[in-house]
């Protein structure tokens, strides 16, 4: 038995497009998820985007004003990919609705802002999901698993880097992303929000860091008009840009071992390098994003001159059977957005949480507001995600 439960998006962005295509494919990849999505409605501030994106895609209304989907009753899931000062507020409005959110990170602009969408998640007893969509690809769970069976030993030390080229080009238009009151913290919560949860997850709690930022494309021009995505803009006002091009920090974590988180959104040559590098007392593990179902591993008892292996995750990798039937066949980018949303209907469902939580943002974003402290302090600061 099949139960249909209407799904509505809100901004409808390149995002919004990702999460509604997630939706559309999950009877394709998930034939036995008991739930089957309805894309009821889809609301956009941008005038004509939310119906063209109706009439693209097949929701069944399409609003300007996001405060019509909390009162639609036909609505029981809404994904949130709005800009990042509106994720609080819309949020909470939507748990206190009675609908489950699936939200991307970073969960608002601070710790304070995540915490209120949790608080408000748990109060209001519907289920949270929130886009840390890199602990979904198959290589990144076995990386994990191998962590904690112990098989590469203690771990010592990782290294995680988030580095792209989508702010690299002088033209960029000065939108929302590089304003502190819209966009937060620039690339600490951009990039290296994905970074402090994959830190967490492979790694366990981290108890303390230092940070340093910068800001290397100081001004860019107004858009004269609506953006999407990373828009170029020539001949507009100059502007500041507010928030950080770049971050790097030195990590702690609670057993023990030590680590470095680098992001970078200016990053001229690099496509989407993302990865990390986990040592141990016995071996390592390598993973990088572009190649996003290989891992590099090393293990045994050689420990010099050990030699690392690539395995090409497979059906008995994470979710990797729900798209491909043997190793080595790619899965991209927006299979982790579908594993994603399988996640977060299963969690309804079920009525218990899987994958990425709002408490998981809470983690992250106390991270990033330790980083900020760190900057002006240029002090190590310790980090306490405790309620």
């Amino acid at each position: 038995m099949v139960d249909t439960l209407g799904v509505a998006v809100v901004g409808f962005g390149w995002m919004g497009r990702v999460h509604t295509q997630a939706y559309a494919r999950l009877p394709h990849h998930y034939p036995q998820l008991p739930l089957r999505p309805e894309l009821v409605t889809v609301a956009e501030e941008v005038p004509g985007r939310a119906e063209q994106a109706a009439e693209q895609f097949g929701f069944a209304s399409a609003t300007r004003d996001w405060r019509e989907v909390a009162a639609d009753p036909r609505v029981h899931a809404v994904s949130i990919t709005a800009p990042n000062f509106l994720h609080r507020e819309i949020g909470v409005a939507m748990a206190e609705a009675g609908k489950h959110i699936w939200i991307e990170k970073p969960v608002g602009l601070t710790a304070g802002d995540a915490r209120a969408v949790a608080d408000a998640v748990a109060k209001a007893g519907v289920q949270g999901a929130v886009g840390f969509n890199y602990r979904n690809a198959p290589a990144v769970e076995t990386a994990r698993e191998l962590i904690v069976s112990g098989e590469l030993g203690t771990v010592t030390h990782a290294r995680i880097r988030l580095f792209s080229d989508y702010a690299a080009h002088p033209e960029g238009a000065l939108t929302w992303r590089y304003e502190r009151e819209r966009g937060g913290s620039g690339v600490l919560g951009d990039l290296a929000s994905h970074g402090a949860d994959l830190a967490r997850f492979l790694l366990g709690d981290i108890a303390a860091l230092t940070a340093d930022t910068a800001i290397f494309v100081p001004e860019r021009a107004r858009p004269t008009g609506a953006t999407a995505g990373h828009s170029r803009a020539t001949g507009g006002e100059l502007g500041p840009v507010e928030n950080e091009d770049y971050v790097s920090c030195l990590l702690r974590f609670a057993s023990g071992a030590r680590g470095v988180l680098e992001a970078c959104r200016v990053s001229v040559g690099e496509q989407n390098n993302y990865g990390f590098e986990v040592h141990g007392t016995r071996g390592a593990v390598f993973w990088d994003f572009r190649r996003m179902n290989e891992l590099g591993i090393s293990r045994g008892t050689a420990y010099q001159d050990q030699p690392v292996s690539t395995v090409y995750v497979g059906p008995g990798h994470g979710e990797f059977a729900a798209f491909q039937p043997g190793a080595a066949n790619a899965m991209g980018y927006d299979d982790l957005k579908v594993v994603e949303a399988y996640r977060f209907l299963r969690s309804i469902a079920e009525g218990s949480p899987h994958g990425a939580t709002p408490a998981d943002a809470v983690h992250s974003a106390v991270v990033l507001d330790a980083m900020a402290r760190s900057v002006e302090s240029g002090a190590w600061v310790a980090v306490d995600a405790r309620p």
